[in-house]
């Protein structure tokens, strides 16, 4: 079965979005904690930008996504959305692909 995504939640959307950027910066805040701590002085100044980077990916996350978030819903109302196949099974041991255990 066919499916298109027609419009996108802007709100709902971004904030998850926000969420994993978040999650993603901390992996920043892990490098600038090593750099403060192995780093001269010279890197104490990118160590902190690195710190707080959660922080910035969070708020640009938001912003770029509800951007994208109302273009798509735009461009989607206009000349459709994204189009992708679903299937539906009723047994979790049967493959996805239609056909049965023995491959046919």
């Amino acid at each position: 079965m066919k499916t298109q995504i027609s419009r996108i939640s802007i709100l709902q959307s971004s904030k998850i979005i926000t969420a994993m950027y978040v999650l993603l910066g901390f992996i920043y805040t892990f490098i600038g904690f090593l750099m403060l701590i192995f780093g001269g002085p010279e890197l104490t100044v990118m160590a902190a930008v690195y710190m707080v980077m959660p922080i910035f990916l969070g708020i640009f996350g938001f912003i770029f996504f509800a951007i994208f978030a109302a273009i798509y819903n735009f461009l989607a109302k206009h000349i459709g959305g994204l189009e992708f196949e679903m299937n539906t099974r009723e047994d979790e041991s049967a493959p996805m692909d239609g056909t049965n255990a023995s491959g046919q």
